[in-house]
């Protein structure tokens, strides 16, 4: 019998983990089921439990490859540029409703508040290096901050539909400038 080559074994994860990210943001978790997660990937039973032994595994996998791409520097232009983009990730995609239940299901999985903590500490890190040498004492807790702000407008975004970023940009303009 052929080998089947790791780009291919890595595709077929892969199918499985896009197809899960589509039915947890249209569905929510509780609502997809392993057998919502073979239909929409159109693979069988068996090549998604060759992959993952559980639900909680692909929510976990899902999680792992959900990165935001981050302001380049922490002006005013910068941050209303990254907001459109977590705006449009959410009306094209509903990433907001899928960020929202990741939330809410790593309060009650360790494993997967262990991944969303190494996110949002790597957020806190990447934006703590952005912060302009004049306010660089207070790095951390502009970043905390910035963090905090950027997840609950994800999370509005998930509740209250289409949000003008306007307000939040202000915000964490304000923040940034002290």
């Amino acid at each position: 019998m052929p080998r089947v080559s790791q780009a291919h074994l890595d595709a077929r994860r892969q199918q499985i983990v896009d197809a899960a990210r589509t039915r947890f943001a249209d569905h929510g978790f509780a609502h997809t089921s392993m057998a919502d997660i073979v239909t929409e990937s159109g693979l069988s039973n068996g090549a998604i439990y060759r992959y993952f032994t559980s639900k909680e595994e692909i929510v976990i996998a899902v999680c792992e490859q959900g990165t935001e791409a981050l302001p380049k520097a922490l002006t005013a232009e910068a941050v209303a540029g990254f907001l459109e983009h977590v705006r449009t990730r959410a009306r094209e995609t509903h990433h907001a409703r899928l960020v929202a239940q990741i939330y809410a299901e790593a309060a009650v999985s360790p494993p997967l508040a262990a991944v969303v903590q190494r996110q949002l500490a790597a957020m806190r890190a990447a934006i703590a290096e952005l912060v302009p040498d004049s306010r660089r004492p207070r790095a951390a807790q502009i970043a905390e901050a910035f963090v905090a702000l950027c997840v609950s407008y994800s999370l509005q975004l998930a509740i209250r539909g289409d949000l003008d970023p306007a307000p939040f940009t202000a915000a964490l303009t304000a923040i940034i400038n002290g």
